[in-house]
Parts: structure tokens; sequence; C-alpha cells
């Protein structure tokens, strides 16, 4: 049960409902929290704990209910092109087809066993996250200090937490001490944050980066104490939310929704030409006849049903993935290749991608931003010498430069604290002390007297003051994080100093730090631009770092929204938005999971790269999700592909792979479904007409297989340069074109050929010739055209297939061609054809390959939009005139949404 809960169904006892909604909880006072959760400073009795535990359960984040292997494994058959293809293998075994039928079912449990293992990575996930949060934690009960295990925390218990500890649940501060918390994996802020104790202003309780009295789930402590009463536990906290994300059925890609569709529109043709035929046949039959029709029919499914999908699918992504690692990127999860291809939209955090995450020292300036070394040297001793936790600030200054300071000795340090926002050590150089120190500037400025210029030591007047504060706010606001530097010559020699001596200082300067941008981000943001995907800039940090960064790198700016708006925001609001603005800053895990919903509501393809906690529920949102080798296990858990280096360089090779692999496996699903489809209309035309079957149910299940036998070399061709620079995507309703334009022109030849064999061949008393004859047409004019189709470009001059696919069909169609001098050919009653057959037969195929050439320029023409561009759908088309002023309206609305 969670306080949600009690709040719905309070328990009897009217003690028990400690309820507090957000708002109150962050800004009231403590005294006021702790009164609303019937608790104290001195804690909970262990009977009244015992008590909550029953209410609340136990601190553990939700589970999924975990289903057997086999209910898994029985679940995963619900993919309609799946039950097709089971349909397709029990009439193949009906008919003696074994060969098929078990080509069929192995390809039917590969891609089953595929499904059932990338649930079973989702728990995994969610283990992950559980193992994160500690085993045990103090806390005060029964007016003592007690050590208890992290799943019996309950709210209203007081907990103790120093240097290094995990927050065991959420919990709203009440004593800290120099207390600095480390939330990136949930917020994604790049420095340790500043804890307290004081009550949040209303506007700030909206955003949870800005909940600096808060502490959450999971988070570690950097340095400090702290005291804190718990508010939420278990799935209630903003961490178990993440937890019960991932255990939930991870939504279905554009991929996966584009092969089901696809699934359904192969089940609507085949019932519809199957039960047409049938019907035909079983009208001019009767007797035996009528069950040879009935198989007939099912075999004619059997034939447009492309059973070869999932092995052309695995051999495909598995050379994809190949070509992947080779590139940096390692793929999890082979069916995110087809949506890696397909993405045209990529949601990004700052930090590692754009940035080199990593703190640096850029500037030590004085107040007249000349380079000053003296102020290197100052901020050098004082990180040097303060032996608290050494912050990445204090780092970025050690590592800027090495300084020899051996003729320096430390005398003492004040350490740093909340109030003062300042640390300070005393060194001694050749019998001289200096008491120097750094911190926030503005603290800085409130002990200084004198600032210096020059090597000259002047008054500080509010002229000089004012300066300072002007320079602060500029490197503020070019993404600059600042601490100011001062230093004191001490005339008294003492053994212990304190915050006390902090006065009478001389202002030196400013050291100023940032995350520099990537060298090669500029680079590879222009070749994303270039291969039609749009960056989205999804970060905790504030808005003008970020801004800062982009500009440096020549990132085009459209709008920039703050998390705080984005929590106003309705869906269809943050729809319209997420279309014109580019950067998202200062965002929880939840709205970057908005974010990418809406995104894929419009009609786009996202990928969403991240390496922390907080990422994880927008990557399984997301159509394709990436993380880095050195990213929390979580993150690497929920990703579908790897990078072995977080740069977009890596990214765009990997993309360009994608689209190679979704090329070929386009190549098999438009070039089978439009040859087995004129297969079907032909043999429903011929069914009209004939006074016996076209084909046999066998001769069509031979036909079939070794049509697919030769196009499994597809995955070794070539693609066309001008196919891989757009983002290509599964479109049904292009399949559906492409049938109905390419499949009755096979059909022409497959009458030609009825034509001849009837009126030439004179086979109306012969139906074995008449059968050998389309059996060896349809296979040699299928196979072939896939030289025509598997380009736009002209085939064999302007883009070569490659050599395995060239041999493979050139093979199949001369051993169908032969098959019927053998003995294998009396088994499925073929009959020898006459050697003029073989000379109309070559004519048909020269002839059908240049009119399938002259029409697909004319098709391409046409159609073109659905290859080259992902489409958003009609109703999330964002600049039409009413739609315009909704924008415009939002722009009013929200000050900050567009800042160009």
């Amino acid at each position: 049960m969670t306080i949600e809960d009690v709040t719905k169904h309070p328990p009897q006892a009217s003690s028990c409902t400690y309820v507090v909604g957000y708002e109150e909880l962050l800004c009231s006072s403590i005294e006021k929290v702790l009164a609303k959760l019937h608790s104290s400073r001195l804690g909970l009795t262990s009977e009244e704990a015992e008590r909550r535990l029953k209410i609340y359960g136990f601190n553990e984040v939700a589970k999924k209910k975990k289903r057997t292997a086999v209910v898994k494994f029985l679940l995963s058959f619900r993919n309609p092109l799946v039950v097709i293809l089971l349909i397709a293998g029990l009439i193949s075994a009906v008919l003696g087809e074994l060969t098929n039928a078990i080509i069929i079912f192995s390809m039917v449990l590969m891609s089953v066993i595929l499904m059932v293992l990338q649930e079973s990575r989702a728990e995994k996930a969610a283990d992950e996250l559980k193992k994160r949060v500690a085993t045990t934690v103090s806390v005060l009960r029964d007016g003592g200090n007690r050590e208890i295990r992290i799943s019996e925390v309950v709210p209203g218990d007081i907990v103790f937490l120093s240097a290094g500890d995990i927050v065991p649940a959420d919990a709203r501060l009440i004593i800290t001490k120099d207390f600095f918390i480390d939330q990136s994996v949930l917020t994604g802020e790049s420095f340790p944050v500043e804890k307290s104790t004081k009550p949040l202003e209303p506007e700030a309780a909206s955003t949870t980066t800005e909940w600096n009295n808060y502490l959450f789930m999971g988070t570690s402590v950097v340095t400090g104490t702290a005291t804190a009463v718990v508010v939420k536990t278990g799935s209630s906290t903003e961490y178990g939310k993440i937890v019960k994300r991932i255990v939930e059925r991870r939504p279905e890609t554009e991929f996966e929704v584009g092969l089901r569709r696809f699934g359904y529109m192969i089940m609507q043709v085949t019932f519809l030409l199957v039960s047409f035929v049938f019907l035909i046949n079983a009208v001019r039959y009767s007797g035996s006849n009528v069950l040879e029709s009935f198989l007939f029919a099912v075999a004619l499914a059997v034939g447009l049903t492309p059973e070869l999908l999932p092995m052309i699918l695995s051999i495909n992504l598995s050379k994809g993935a190949l070509g992947m690692s080779k590139k940096g990127a390692i793929v999890k999860r082979l069916s995110s290749i087809q949506n890696f291809g397909s993405m045209n939209v990529l949601c990004t955090d700052k930090t590692g991608t754009l940035t080199e995450n990593k703190v640096t020292l850029l500037l030590h300036i004085d107040v007249d931003e000349n380079e000053d070394e003296k102020v290197l040297l100052y901020s050098f001793l004082n990180s040097h010498y303060q032996t608290g936790l050494k912050s990445p600030l204090d780092k970025a200054i050690l590592a800027h430069e090495e300084i020899n300071v051996d003729d320096y000795r430390k005398i003492d340090e004040v350490p740093f604290d909340f109030t003062r926002r300042r640390v300070s050590v005393v060194t001694e150089h050749e019998g001289q002390r200096f008491f120097i120190t750094k911190g926030a500037p503005e603290e800085i400025v409130k002990v200084c007297s004198y600032y210096e210029n020059s090597g000259k030591i002047l008054d500080l007047t509010d002229e000089t003051e004012k300066k300072i504060e002007q320079k602060y706010y500029e490197l503020s606001t070019q993404g600059f994080r600042v601490l100011g530097i001062s230093y004191r010559k001490l005339k008294e020699k003492k053994t212990v100093y304190s915050f006390k001596d902090e006065r009478d200082m001389v202002f030196l300067g400013f050291v100023a730090f940032m995350d520099p941008p990537k060298e090669t981000a500029k680079g590879s943001l222009q070749l994303m631009r270039k291969s039609g995907i749009e960056l989205k800039v999804l970060t905790g940090d504030n808005e003008l770092v970020t801004k800062r960064v982009c500009e440096q790198l020549g990132f085009e700016i459209k709008g920039i929204v703050l998390g705080s708006d984005v929590a106003k925001m309705s869906d269809d609001a943050l729809a319209r938005v997420v279309e014109e603005a580019n950067i998202f800053a200062k965002v929880t895990p939840s709205q970057k999971d908005r974010i990418v919903k809406a995104l894929k509501s419009n009609g786009h393809v996202v990928g969403f790269l991240g390496d922390g906690i907080n990422d994880a529920p927008p990557m399984r949102m997301a159509d394709v999700s990436i993380s880095v080798e050195n990213a929390v296990d979580v993150a690497k858990e929920s990703a579908d592909i790897i990078l072995l280096r977080k740069d977009l360089q890596v990214l765009k090779e990997g993309v360009l792979e994608g689209r190679k692999t979704f090329g070929n496996t386009m190549k098999y699903i438009m070039m089978g479904i439009s040859s087995n489809f004129g297969n079907m209309f032909s043999a429903a035309g011929a069914s009209i007409f004939l006074p016996f079957l076209p084909m046999l149910p066998t001769q069509i299940l031979l036909n079939n297989l070794l049509y697919d036998v030769s196009e499994l070399a597809l995955p070794t061709d070539n693609v066309d340069q001008e196919y891989v620079e757009k983002p290509k995507r599964l479109d049904v309703s292009y399949i559906r074109k492409f049938m109905v334009y390419f499949g009755p022109i096979s059909s022409v030849f497959d009458f030609l050929t009825f034509y001849i064999m009837l009126h030439v061949f004179n086979a109306w008393n012969n139906p074995p010739l008449f059968q050998t004859a389309w059996f060896i047409e349809s296979l040699s004019t299928q196979t072939l055209v896939i030289f025509a189709i598997r380009t736009r470009r002209s085939p064999f001059f302007k883009s070569k297939p490659s050599k395995p696919l060239l041999i493979s069909s050139l093979t199949i169609v001369a051993f169908g061609s032969l098959l019927p001098l053998t003995v294998v050919g009396d088994w499925f009653q073929f009959q020898e054809l006459p050697i003029i057959f073989y000379l109309f037969l070559a004519v048909f195929i020269v002839a059908y390959l240049l009119l399938v050439e002259a029409l697909k320029k004319l098709f391409y023409r046409r159609h073109a939009f659905h290859l080259e561009q992902v489409k958003v759908p009609h109703g999330s088309k964002l600049f039409s005139s009413p739609t315009d002023r909704i924008v415009q309206n939002l722009k009013q609305k929200y000050g900050r949404l567009v800042n160009r």
C-alpha cells in the first residue's frame, strides 16, 4: 500500500493518516511536515513503526509478477504474422512438404525465443535498480539510534546520513552540515547539489531539480552529514516510479507496429484471394476435385506468405550488427537496427555527447578580465591543501596545470559550510602567512574590503563591487561555473583559525569552469542534419550552460523550454511545442518521458541516448534506446544499442549501417509480396476459364521455396547511397501500393504464358505440360525481377547487385528450368517442355524486366515521399494557420519557450 492508497482508503485509526502533498511537503516548515506525518524529532516507537509497516508495506520497489517460461513462450505467438506462418507451416506439413514446414517452424521458433529473451532483460534491469539501494540504514527508534534493514523503513522514520551513504527513501531534510548529494543519475545534473533545510518557494515545487530540501531514494551522499524524515517509501518514491516503468511492458516500436500492420494486410489479401479461388474451383469441380481445389487455395495462401521473412530478418540483422560493431556500436536487440535506420529524431543529453563530460578550468582572470597567474596559484593552493572531499571543481583546478607548492606549508583550514559557501586555507611561504579563500563570488565579496589589479591593492568601492557582480553575471550567462578567489596577508601568527578570520580580504579574481564541447561534435551535428536526423537536447542542466555549449557547436537553437514550463503544459500543448523547440533544460525523468511520447505521437521515429537511471523510462518509451559503455548498469540493460564511446560520429555510422540493413529487408518484403500477389492474381484469373488447376499445390510450394532460397543472399546486397541519406520506415500503405502496382505486371506475362501454352502448344488436354510451363515462367520472372526492383537506379550499370545475390538467383532459375528433365521432376508431376518454349521464356523475361524498369521510374516519381522522409500524421501538422495561432499563444503564455 502506498501513501496515496491510505488517502483513498484510510485505516481505522485516524492517527495512521500520514499524507503530505508535494507542495505542502516542500514549502512548509519541518515542524508542520513532522506533524502531518504524526512523527517528531525523536522518531517513532518500535510498535508504531511495526504498525506503519503493515499499512505501507516493505520499503521495496515494485515487483513485476513474473510469468513462467512456458507462459512467456506461449504469449509470444500473438503476433498476426506469426499466426499466419504457423498456419502456413501446418498446411505445408499436411501437404507433405516437410522441408518447407520445418523451415517455417524454425523461423517462428527463432523469433519467439528472441522476444522471450527481451522480456527477461527488462526484469534484469529492474533487479539492477534494486541493488543500488543499501541494505541497512541508521534510524531513530525508541529514542535511540538503531540499524535496521532498508526494507523496514516507514514514513515518519528519522534517518541519519553521512558521506558514502545511499539515500534509503524519499525524505525531507531536518538538519544538514556541509551536505552535498550526487543525484545526477536521477536528474542529470553534472555537479553535486547542495542541500539545506530551508522551505521552498511554491513556484520551485514543480521541478524536482529545484527540491533542495528533499532527498531522493537511490542517490548518494558526497560529503557532510544530515538528519531527515522519511516521507515516501517503496513504489511511491521517485526512484520507485522509475522501477515501475522499467518492469512494465515496453511500448511497441515503430518497426514492430509496421510489422504487425503488414501481417494484418497479408491476412486480408490472403483471405480474399484464397476465398475467391476456392469458390470458383469448388463450383467448377465436384467430388474429389473439391478437396484438391481446397488444397490448391491454401497452397496459394502459403505462397503469398513471406515465410522466410524471419530468416531474412535474422541474417540481415546479424550482418548489420556485425557491421555496426566494427564501427563502435554493440547491438543488444537485433530488431532495434530497423528502428535505428528509421530514426528521424534523436533525443540526447548534453553532458558527454556534445561535451567532454569533464569539468575543465578555462579561465583564471582578474576583475578586468586579464589572465592572472596569481589567481591560478592561490586557487591551486586552496584546492591542494583543503582536506574535504575534492569537488569536480577542485579536481579541475588541480588538473589544469602542475604547480610546485613545496615552498608553501599548510597551517590550518576553515572547511566549507552551506551558510558561508566558502572554504579557506592558511599557508606559509618564506615566513609570510596567507589566508586564502575560495567560494561563491557573492559570498567572497562580502568578506572583502580591497581588490587587486595589476599588482596594486585598492579599496573595494561600490562601483568596483558592481563591476565584479556584472562580470560574475556575464560569465554565468555564458555557461561558466564561477568561483571567486580572495586572500589576506596575516600579521599575527596563531595555531587555529576560524571563519571569523575571513574579513578585510583582497578580492583577487575569478576561476571559471565549463564542460567544454567535444572537438568532433560540431562535424557530427552537421552529419546528423544531412542524414535527416533532428537532434533534441534533453538535459537536467540549466538553460544558460546548455545554450552556450550549443552556440559554440553551431547548433541552431530553435527554441528553449524549461522543465517548469513542461510541467504546466497539457499533452496537446507539449505535442506542438516539441516540434518547435529543440532544447529542453532542467527537465525531470518523467518530463523526458513525456517529451519522447509526444514526439512519437506526432509520427516521429524517436531514438534516445542516455546513460543514467533517470534516462531508463524515456529509453523504454523510445523506438530505439542507445547507451554507452560507461553508463550505469540500468541504462545499459534498458538499451537496445551500446556505443563503445559516447560520440555522435559513432552514432551516425551506426545509423547508416541500420539504414542499409533496413533497405535489404524492405527489398525482400516489397519484392516477395508483389511477386506472390501477382501469382495469386494469375491463379485467380486462370481458375475462371481453365478446366484444370493451373499449378498443383505441391508445385506452388516448391516454387515458393526455391524463390525464397534465392533471396537468402539479399542481406549481402549493396544499398544505394541515396537510399541511406534519409530515414525510412515500414510503411504498409506504401507496400500495398507497390504490391498492387507491380503484382499485376507479372500477371500480364503469366497470362501470355497461358495463351502460348493453350493455343501454340495445345495444352488444353495436357495439364502437366501447362503446369510445368507456368512453374518455370513464374519462378524465372519473380526471381530475376529482383535485379530491377532492388534499386531505383539502372540495374547492372549504376547499381550492381552483390555477387552472392547474382549467383543465387541465376542458379535457382537454372535449377528450376532443368528440373522437368530430372527424376525429381517426376515426383512433382512435371513434364519435359519443347525447346521453343524456352525461346518464348527468354523473350518474356527480357520484356518483363524492361517493362518493370520503365514503370518503376513512374512509380517512384509518384510515391517517392513515402521513401524519403518520415510523414507526420495529418492531425499533428503544426504550421497550418489555426495551429500557428495556438503556438503563438503558447509562446505568450510561456515566455521562455523560444529563445532565438
